[in-house]
């Protein structure tokens, strides 16, 4: 098949196939009239790139996982390099897991002192007035 037509099966665009293709992620194949060609493996080969983008994978980062396919394995994660990959980004995930939590909880302490410093200024104030003028509703 043609750039065009991979493209579209794959979602994407023949520039961004271009660019797999500058980056050695993409086999450069060329037909004898200079067109590029593919196959179904290659098809294979960007929707792992895809998914792993999709995750959150950098494009280099799906580098073993293409390797790991172009060496004739079923999945592009059976590979040792492509289980370190996985590794690495699961410690980065838990990394960026423990300081959203610590955010939540700063977060959260600042809104309950807010609250009560609230409270403390106006117990059974008045009712809220919109100053925008008009019907409320």
């Amino acid at each position: 098949m043609r750039i065009g037509e991979l493209a579209a099966r794959a979602g994407t665009t023949t520039r961004t196939l271009r660019y797999y293709e500058s980056r050695g992620l993409l086999p450069a194949r060329r037909a004898g009239n200079g067109y590029r060609t593919y196959d179904e493996s290659d098809l294979r080969l960007l929707r792992q790139i895809r998914t792993l983008q999709d995750f959150g994978f950098d494009l280099e980062e799906t580098r073993p996982f293409v390797e790991c396919l172009r060496a004739g394995h079923p999945e592009g994660d059976s590979c040792p390099a492509s289980l370190a990959v996985y590794r690495r980004k699961l410690d980065e995930l838990d990394a960026l897991i423990g300081q959203l939590s610590t955010v939540r909880e700063t977060v959260a302490r600042q809104l309950a002192r807010a609250e009560l410093a609230a409270e403390a200024e106006a117990p059974g104030g008045p009712e809220p007035v919109c100053e925008l003028g008009g019907d409320p509703w």
